[in-house]
């Protein structure tokens, strides 16, 4: 065994006189799932807090419909190719450019500050849930499920023009693009 291997496994509690590697793999690899199941903890904590606070930020004056719908959008952007793979890094992507990002509170240049604990509650529970179901959008309209873009109904950005409206839910109107 080399001197790496038995350090490993001595760190481990793996090296005895009488080595039994099928042991020590067992071992090993619950060390490795107990490390990964902790990570994997700490990642969807964190990942339901981007998405409680987007939600929160985005639409806590919606009605839990659109709440709900705001969610979806967020996740079918992270299930997208053309889009990063997280819910934080959706949420926050080009964050460093003011009033040109993903979701506006995040490059607003607004202190994020979370004033009203009940909203968040809501917030939260409705980032648990979305984000436990499959991509039928949990209890959505077909058209809202598959949304990947949204706006409230007092602007009219450019690319709105360009997308299929899925629907409108409170004063957010949503959209899906073919393409992604």
């Amino acid at each position: 065994m080399t001197r790496p291997a038995a350090s490993m496994m001595l760190a481990l509690g793996l090296l005895c006189t009488s080595f039994n590697p099928t042991a020590a793999l067992a071992k090993t690899a619950s060390v490795s799932q107990e490390s990964e199941k902790s990570q994997s903890f700490r990642s969807y904590r964190k990942e339901i807090e981007c998405l409680a606070t987007a939600i929160y930020f985005e639409a806590r004056g919606e009605p839990e419909a659109g709440q709900r719908a705001v969610a979806r959008v967020i996740l079918n952007r992270v299930e997208s190719k053309y889009y990063p793979d997280t819910v934080c890094d959706v949420v926050y992507q080009n964050d460093h450019m003011k009033n040109a990002c993903q979701f506006s509170f995040a490059c607003d240049g607004i202190p994020d500050r979370l004033n009203e604990p009940r909203a968040l509650k809501v917030a939260e529970k409705i980032a648990r849930l979305i984000f436990e179901c499959d991509s039928d959008g949990c209890d959505l309209d077909e058209g809202l499920a598959r949304s990947t873009h949204y706006h409230a109904d007092f602007v009219q950005p450019w690319w709105a023009k360009k997308l299929e409206r899925t629907g409108q839910v409170g004063r957010h109107i949503f959209y899906f693009t073919a393409s992604l």
